[in-house]
């Protein structure tokens, strides 16, 4: 072990303490929204909470948890989830794969790549977008929250970077073993690739998660909504003339502010638990080193 010398020591000491202080920072607000939904809503419209819970109470959460609109909801994201990340992270591998390749290799690679690029600076726009999905009698169904970001322009630049890392030998190699580019694809660059799909596919998940806008334009009815536009309802679209006694009793001892807060942390609940188990792939370099001889 080398001997620490006092400018190491020092340094040391400089980063930790930079480190500590940013981590508080980026910290401190989740706290505080934390304790806000905790708070009582008199607490909280005085300005009383800061880190920890003032006159603590669940009463924004059982508000939000309590309808039954809240599961249905929860139940219309489940599914967005399980069907769109699956099927966004194979059309992103299928188009990154052979656009990765050298201009011998793929005739009109260039074509086909500002294509794709086309439609990250311009777009239909939104009414010709909810016509379509009209059209097409999508309206009110899962298909309407999923296929329309189903081929993620901007994951498919991330991946095909990726797969041009990767080196060309393990492609000639399995090609000389009789593998055809399928099985090259997800049985070679599919494998090295395991860092770029995790963040990929943890991006993707966040966008179907978080979404709530295509929600409101493509369904017609609240029992289609996914979890972020119930969510956005519960305060932006909320009328008071069609609650109950009890909900009115409710939303007496609660404040906008705590149900927004609630509703945050309701909707980091799922990143929370799955981002610990994805970061091991937030890494570089699987490739280093696959090459021998």
């Amino acid at each position: 072990m080398r001997k620490l010398t006092k400018g190491r020591i020092l340094f040391q000491i400089i980063n930790y303490t930079v480190l500590t202080l940013l981590a508080a920072v980026c910290l401190f607000p989740l706290l505080n929204i934390l304790a806000m939904s905790f708070s009582s809503a008199t607490a909280v419209s005085a300005g009383k909470v800061s880190i920890w819970p003032v006159e603590f109470n669940v009463n924004a959460y059982s508000y939000v948890i309590g309808k039954k609109d809240f599961w249905n909801s929860l139940l219309v994201s489940i599914e967005r989830v399980v069907i769109g990340v699956p099927l966004a992270m194979l059309l992103t591998i299928l188009v990154a794969y052979p656009l990765s390749k050298e201009r011998t290799q793929l005739r009109m690679r260039s074509v086909y790549s500002w294509i794709f690029f086309f439609t990250m600076l311009f777009s239909g726009g939104l009414i010709p977008g909810y016509l379509l999905i009209q059209n097409l009698h999508l309206m009110d169904t899962i298909w309407a929250l999923i296929l329309p970001v189903s081929v993620p322009v901007y994951n498919i630049v991330l991946m095909l970077n990726f797969f041009r890392g990767i080196p060309r030998e393990l492609e000639e190699a399995s090609l000389i073993d009789g593998a055809n580019q399928f099985q090259t694809c997800f049985l070679i660059y599919v494998p090295c690739a395991k860092p770029s799909i995790a963040t990929l596919t943890l991006f993707s998940f966040i966008t179907h998660w978080n979404s709530y806008f295509d929600g409101l334009i493509f369904s017609n009815f609240p029992e289609s909504y996914p979890l972020a536009s119930f969510l956005y309802t519960v305060v932006v679209q909320r009328d008071m003339s069609l609650l109950s006694i009890e909900e009115i009793q409710m939303m007496s001892m609660i404040d906008d502010r705590t149900i927004r807060c609630a509703q945050i942390f309701i909707s980091l609940i799922p990143i929370m638990l799955i981002y610990p188990f994805a970061q091991k792939y937030f890494v570089k370099g699987m490739t280093v080193g696959s090459v021998k001889g």
